[in-house]
């Protein structure tokens, strides 16, 4: 790629390279497949540098979200776990073995001291016959 090309790109912060003691940019392997991506979406696909940016910003976020759902889904145990709304419409993880309305309570209280965000999140696996898992 031409030296211009590269600066306009950081000036735009599609890749941020690093810098050297001189000022001087040194790419990771990341930075350069991401060069690449870049390159291939601008000529090939003829989408234009602000279009490229929104599609990194977009890519990126699917990243993050991907590995939040990958971290919530390691914390449910398959067939462990079963969801029950509680009176005040919040979906709580009612431990295998526990009543549900003792389950809820119990739940709730603990998800309202352990809670820093107002959303929630519910993995529901179908059983065979399209019903929940028991």
């Amino acid at each position: 790629m031409h030296p211009q090309t590269l600066r306009q790109y950081d000036r735009l912060g599609l890749v941020v390279p690093r810098r050297a003691a001189g000022r001087g940019r040194r790419y990771s392997l990341r930075d350069v497949a991401k060069l690449l991506e870049v390159q291939r979406l601008s000529h090939d696909e003829g989408i234009n540098l602000a279009g490229i940016q929104r599609i990194l910003a977009l890519e990126s976020q699917v990243e993050r979200l991907e590995r939040r759902v990958e971290a919530l889904s390691a914390r449910v145990e398959p067939g462990g776990r079963v969801f029950a709304a509680a009176a005040s419409g919040d979906v709580v993880v009612v431990p295998r073995g526990r009543s549900v309305r003792r389950g809820v309570e119990e739940a709730l209280r603990q998800s309202l001291v352990e809670r820093s965000e107002t959303r929630a999140l519910v993995i529901w696996s179908p059983g065979r016959d399209g019903g929940p898992e028991r």
